[in-house]
């Protein structure tokens, strides 16, 4: 029988490691998988590379995972915000490594990267310092840049409701980079607010299939992180 429900948060990241490569999905606030991320801050994994869209908020969530000095390198499109105050402050010091990558460009890496196919040329970043020391070809008159495909070893994602087979539906924005990081990763950990049985979510509207993801957990309550940041909550508390 499949059944992918595991207990705790604590035991879904159980086995990340040291010097993982592990996606975290969100949009800002939307789809950040706050408890799975203070687990891992809790299991105490280092030297990790975190591709995410931005470098968290506050001191909690992934800023925490940062500030705790578990991050050794961000792959990111926003490593500042209005309330992102951790990383920039490493950044400065040279604590921390940045490989600034264009959203879009971020989102076909990884999807190229769960899709099997290992780089694309996208116009993106030519003739911009993001563009250097990277090959560019000329299709037609325009010129494209090569861009290598994004993979990593685990994936933290958040959802609104999975069923034991690990099929997923997000809520509205929350589907950003969830779908995608699922695909992209040897190993998805998913964070659920409702576990399903069987049959309860309609196979039509299924966003990511049970073939992606390899545990659930159920977080029936999720904490949102910009009431974490406007109350100046810390992690660990």
């Amino acid at each position: 029988m499949i059944d992918k429900i595991v207990g705790s948060a604590k035991d879904a990241v159980s086995d990340i490691f040291d010097g993982a490569v592990v996606m975290i999905s969100g949009f800002g606030e939307a789809g950040s998988p706050i408890e799975l991320i203070h687990a891992l801050i809790d299991h105490g994994a280092r030297n990790l590379t975190i591709v995410s869209n931005n470098t968290g908020s506050g001191h909690v969530g992934l800023a925490a995972l940062i500030a705790n000095r578990q991050v050794r390198k961000m792959i990111c499109s926003f490593p500042r915000t209005a309330n992102s105050k951790v990383f920039p402050e490493l950044y400065t010091k040279g604590e921390i490594e940045l490989e600034l990558v264009p959203q879009g460009t971020l989102a076909e890496r990884i999807r190229a990267g769960g899709s099997g196919i290992p780089a694309f040329y996208t116009p993106a970043s030519v003739n911009t310092p993001l563009g250097l020391n990277k090959e560019v070809r000329v299709f037609g008159e325009r010129s494209y840049v090569l861009e290598h495909a994004l993979t990593a070893d685990f994936s933290l994602v958040k959802c609104r409701a999975a069923d034991r087979y690990g099929n997923l539906v997000y809520n509205k924005t929350a589907r950003n980079f969830g779908p995608i990081m699922c695909m992209g990763a040897r190993t998805t950990i998913v964070q659920a607010s409702e576990i399903l049985p069987l049959g309860g979510i309609d196979p039509e509207i299924v966003i990511t299939p049970g073939i992606f993801v390899k545990r659930v957990v159920h977080i029936p309550n999720p904490v949102h992180e910009s009431v974490l940041v406007a109350e100046n909550r810390r992690y660990p508390w």
